[in-house]
């Protein structure tokens, strides 16, 4: 069983195996943890990131880490929560934790920090993407297993508190 873990930290200062970036789905940049995960990586993430023809919105894609102290990124591609009935929303916001997991497995990495995914601009609710996180977890922990730590890095300390709350009730 993997241990979890809340941080209220800026997620391109993690040393660990791979961070997950809350890409958009041309995966070339944007603003907020996205473009802060390119300009901490340097110019190569951006010239990988051309190579791998965007990413469909659930799914999950890995480069190098470049300059960052994380070995790899996982760039996953959340829901926008107006986009979207509710229902759609949270199985693809399930598919990004779970396919990013799943990423880890199969090459190996142990150590995930992932960023608080379309509760930014993307406008998920805080609440529920927490809720939907911690599920895909426990599914993926329950099926398959294998990974070592995951941390939730939130940059919001309202994030961090809702972390904190949920990881406080599980059982």
């Amino acid at each position: 069983m993997a241990t979890l873990s809340v941080t209220q930290d800026d997620i391109t200062t993690l040393s660990v195996d791979v961070i997950v970036n809350a890409a958009n789905s041309s995966l070339l940049g944007g603003g907020g943890v996205d473009g802060a995960i390119h300009r901490a990586a340097g110019p190569a993430l951006l010239a990988e990131c051309r190579t791998l023809e965007g990413c469909a919105t659930g799914e999950a894609k890995l480069t190098k880490g470049y300059n960052l102290p994380a070995r790899y990124v996982i760039h996953t591609v959340g829901p926008i929560w107006a986009d979207h009935r509710e229902e759609t929303a949270e199985r693809l916001l399930f598919n990004c934790y779970f396919n990013s997991l799943n990423l880890c497995l199969k090459n190996h990495l142990e150590v995930i920090a992932f960023s608080n995914i379309s509760t930014g601009v993307y406008g998920f609710p805080k609440q529920r993407a927490a809720e939907i996180a911690l599920k895909a977890v426990e599914v993926f922990e329950e099926e398959q297993g294998g990974i070592k730590e995951i941390i939730f890095c939130c940059f919001d300390i309202e994030n961090k508190n809702i972390y904190e709350a949920l990881l406080a009730n599980r059982t």
